[in-house]
């Protein structure tokens, strides 16, 4: 195993809490740990969800404009789940049990929105032209710039701890 817990075999570790199957994992949120957990999530998403809300707010897109801040808080958004996942479940850096569902489900995941990706996208589309050119470049370019954020930014967190 190259960064803890168990591999799919591809090399990669697998994050521990998504197989279900297995009833150590289905205990995280037995009983009334689900509750906690729960609240972890839902108050971490109102956070994200908020700052995102501020965010493309303060850079709004114009008119016919493309939505540069919906493809940075994406970018950004992915780059710090990248740190946030190396942190907690590869180097156990940040152990409270609901660092994972808080930071990691709730802040980034309020915080990053593809929902609003697709809409933007729709968006250029119906400009027609060189607008579904556009929306293309976007579509694509978004989901390459957030998987190269998660990437570099899991690389350079996996590096910093091991010095």
């Amino acid at each position: 195993m190259s960064h803890g817990g168990r591999e799919d075999g591809s090399g990669e570790p697998v994050d521990p809490d998504v197989d279900l199957r297995v009833p150590a994992q289905r205990a995280e949120t037995a009983g009334g740990r689900a509750r906690a957990v729960l609240a972890a999530i839902a108050a971490g998403g109102a956070l994200g969800a908020t700052a995102r809300h501020g965010l493309t707010l303060a850079w709004p897109t114009p008119p016919g404009g493309f939505p540069w801040a919906v493809l940075v808080v994406n970018a950004v958004g992915c780059a710090l789940i990248g740190v946030v996942m190396v942190l907690v479940s590869e180097h156990g850096r940040v152990r409270h049990p609901l660092a994972r569902p808080f930071l990691g489900v709730g802040v980034l995941g309020g915080f990053t929105t593809y929902s609003a990706h697709a809409l933007d996208a729709v968006r250029l589309l119906e400009r027609g032209g060189t607008g579904a050119a556009l929306a293309l470049a976007y579509l694509g370019g978004t989901f390459a710039v957030a998987l190269g954020a998660v990437w570099a930014s899991a690389a350079a967190t996996r590096a910093a701890v091991a010095r």
